[in-house]
């Protein structure tokens, strides 16, 4: 299973932690909404691409 974290912002410790138990033993990918000028065409072929998405705020 493939999981996409899509991040609004910067991820504090807290939600790093978190992806880190929720990404155990998966593939996972990222994007950060919050760096710069986001390439959304590239983040719809993210989320497409993968089989869950969640978006940390």
């Amino acid at each position: 299973m493939k999981i996409l974290n899509v991040y609004r912002s910067e991820p504090d410790e807290t939600v790093q932690k978190l992806v880190e138990i929720v990404t155990r033993d998966r593939e996972a990918d990222t994007f950060d909404l919050y760096a710069g000028n986001p390439d959304y065409d590239a983040l719809v072929d993210k989320i497409f691409a993968a089989d869950q998405t969640i978006c940390w705020w």
